[in-house]
Parts: structure tokens; sequence; C-alpha cells
């Protein structure tokens, strides 16, 4: 059973296991289906809030429960709880659980001097933030402390999710790059030189990585990225080319973006966030399917359609909540004149 079905992640795990021979039950709010689905696929609808509704999906019992939303220790309880009718599980963590040897994270970098200085790349031992229910990374922790202390009750693979990319995106952060060029904008401020790396994670190599964990059960914690992390610069001339466009101008700052709505991007960090794979590669076996670059043009044509007759903020109300105004071009102008 995939909880969490109709999320770019859930989208692709579902199908990767129907084509691998597993009988999948694709569990979302809307119960709907992806066309790309292979027919025998058994969606339902159900929200995993529910506890019962929860325990009625999973019915007499399931080899393998993937849950692509979990979050919190409250999740994690739940999915403990139906152990003795689950074989094992797969559960979507986050890169945003790591800290530095500082006890700098994620949730400090807005301080002065707060931002981690990661070593790279960052393996699995990395230290982490405390558990707790005071941010998005806290509750990430929580979830895999109590899912990883189930032990053999209920085997579960803990996926360390870098910055996901792909179709059905609802925070894409190529958006940055793609509506500039919809909109004509032939210069873009790009800050830390843009050299900033933030490991991304295609959808496709994380449904790979569950298709490998799900044939082989036990309690384990992986990163989850691709095999390349190419700077923001190096993304953004991947969008032009995917969407034919050329004469498009960096400017380079040193050092972080020069007013609080230019020249940040989503990817913009000062040290790089890049992850080891490693310990999947010996673990599972694992081997990437794609680069970011491969399946870059369905995430464009993904987002263009989002965005066909409609204000950004309207087809991406999440970005908007995630990292502001990104599109304030009178901001951008005025700084670039100055």
């Amino acid at each position: 059973m995939v909880i969490g079905a109709a999320g770019q992640i859930g989208r692709a795990a579902v199908d990767v296991l129907a084509r691998d021979g597993w009988d999948v039950t694709a569990l979302s709010r809307g119960g709907g289906r992806d066309d790309g689905w292979p027919e025998e696929v058994r969606a339902v609808p159900g929200d995993r809030e529910d506890d019962a509704v929860l325990a009625e999906a999973v019915g007499a019992g399931c080899d393998v429960v993937v849950d692509v939303v979990a979050y919190g220790g409250g999740h994690a309880r739940q999915l403990v709880s139906l152990a003795d009718r689950i074989g094992s599980a797969v559960v979507i963590s986050s890169v945003s659980v790591y800290e530095d040897d500082k006890g700098r994270n994620f949730d400090t970098q807005e301080e002065p001097d707060g931002f981690p200085e990661y070593p790279v790349p960052i393996t699995e031992q990395q230290r982490t933030v405390r558990a707790g229910d005071s941010s998005y990374s806290t509750r990430k922790v929580a979830l895999e402390r109590e899912l990883l202390a189930a032990g053999e009750q209920l085997p579960t693979t803990l996926l360390r999710a870098g910055a996901v990319h792909g179709p059905y995106c609802r925070t894409p952060r190529e958006l940055y790059f793609v509506k500039r060029n919809l909109d004509g904008r032939t210069r873009r401020v790009l800050a830390y030189g843009g050299e900033s790396r933030f490991h991304p994670a295609s959808v496709h190599n994380i449904a790979e990585l569950i298709r490998l964990a799900a044939a082989r059960p036990g309690s384990r914690v992986l990163n989850a990225v691709d095999p390349d992390a190419p700077t923001v610069a190096e993304i953004a001339r991947a969008v032009d080319a995917v969407m034919g466009v050329d004469e498009r101008e960096d400017v380079l700052v040193d050092g972080p973006p020069p007013a609080p709505t230019v020249g940040d991007t989503p990817w913009s960090v000062p040290v790089p966030v890049v992850c080891d794979m490693s310990a999947a590669e010996r673990e599972l076996g694992y081997r990437a399917v794609v680069r970011y670059a491969d399946r870059l043009a369905e995430s464009v044509a993904s987002i263009e359609a989002q965005l066909a007759g409609r204000d950004w903020r309207e087809a991406y109300p999440k970005m908007l909540q995630a990292y502001g105004d990104l599109f304030d071009y009178a901001a951008e102008d005025a700084w670039l004149r100055a």
C-alpha cells in the first residue's frame, strides 16, 4: 500500500512497484488514479489522519507500506500500531534533519552565522537535530526515531530526500527560472556567485530506492538524492536549454542576496548541501535511473501547464508560503539600475 499516492513521489512509487510485480493499493484523499498506472492498481480514497480509515485500508494485512506523507511522531505511532498487519515499511524523510558539528541546521539559517557548514558529502552518520514538534526538521526526526525504535516489530527504511523534483510538484524550485523565461526576463540575479548546490532528488530515483527497499526489508536510514548536484547557475542554463531560450545573462553576486527579494533562489545556500549515496548502493544495490537533466523537460512542461492562464501565486500557493515573493521584478530592476 502506498500512502499519499496522489503526490509526486507517490505517483512514481505506485507505477514502479506495480510494474515490478506488486499488487498495489494506492491510498489518497481523493482516491484518484494516474493515467499512467497499470490497470491492476487499486486506487482507494482515505485520509491517513483518520486511524480507522488507515486501518481499514491495510485490511487483513500487506507486505509493505510505503508512506510518502508521514510527518511527526504521531504518524510513526500510527504505523507501529498496525505492525502486526504490516510486513515492513518504506517512509520518506528529509535531508533537512542534518545539522553540523556546531549545532547549526536549516532551522537556524536565518540567524547571523547560523547556516550550517556540512561536510561534503553528507553521510547518514552526520548528526541530526533533536526530535520535537517545533519545525519540519524536528518532526521528521521524531518520525525517524519512533520508527527505528520499533525495530523488528516494523522494519522500516527511511529515505532522506533532497530537493525533490519531477511532475506534479506543489513547490517546484524550477519555477524560479521557468516563469522568468516565460516573462521574457533576460537578466537574473544569483547570490553566492551562482555556485549554490542543494542536492536534487528526482522522483524517479526515489521510486527506484522505494522499489529496492520494498524487496529488502530492514531498519535503516538512507540518503535519497540524484547522482549529480549541479550549481544553481547550471540549473538555470539547463532550464534555458529545455525551453529553447538564449541570451540570458546571470548577474552573479558574491555573498548573500543583495536585497530581501533579489537573487534569493530556492536553491540559494552559502555552502554546499551535497549528500553521499554509497550506503544505498551498498545495502540495496542501488544505481540511479536518471540524472537531473534527464527528466527536466517533463518538470518544465508540468510547470508551464500549471501556470497557463493563472497567477503563479494561485498556481503554486505553497511556493509563496515557503519562499515569499520570488518574482519581485520591480525590486530586481531597481537593484540592477543602482
